[in-house]
C-alpha cells in the first residue's frame, strides 16, 4: 500500500464568519473519518494562517515573518494521510473529503530507502 496526502483547502473566511455549510462539513469530517478509519493514518484542522509564522531563506539568510508563506483565497485548512493501492484509489477517498469552499489536493509521499 502507498501513503497519500490529502490536503485540504478552503476559503478560511467561510469558516469563520461560521456559514451555514460549515455544520455539515464538520460533521462529514467525522463521518468520513469514520466510515474511512482503515485508510486513514493521520489527519487534522489547522489553525487559521493569522496565525502562521514562516521561515524562508533569500540569498542565504534565514527569515522568519508572521503569516502565511502566499496570501491566497483558498488556504491549506487541515490534511488526511491515506494509505491507498494507488493514486486512483487515494483520489476516489479523496473526492468523499468534505470542501465545501475549496478543493482537495492528493499528493504522493515520497518514499526513501533507509
Amino acid at each position: 500500500m502507498a501513503r497519500f496526502l490529502a490536503l485540504i483547502y478552503d476559503d478560511e473566511r467561510k469558516w469563520a464568519e461560521g456559514a451555514p455549510e460549515t455544520v455539515a462539513a464538520r460533521d462529514a469530517h467525522g463521518k468520513f473519518g469514520a466510515d474511512r478509519a482503515d485508510s486513514i493514518l493521520g489527519g487534522n484542522a489547522l489553525q487559521p494562517t493569522s496565525t502562521a509564522t514562516t521561515v524562508w531563506q533569500e540569498g542565504g539568510e534565514l527569515r522568519v515573518t508572521d503569516g502565511p508563506y502566499v496570501e491566497t483565497k483558498e488556504a491549506l485548512g487541515g490534511y488526511y494521510l491515506l494509505e491507498a493501492g494507488d493514486l486512483d484509489a487515494a483520489v476516489e477517498l479523496a473526492k468523499e473529503i468534505p470542501a465545501p469552499f475549496g478543493a482537495v489536493e492528493v499528493r504522493p509521499i515520497m518514499e526513501f530507502s533507509s
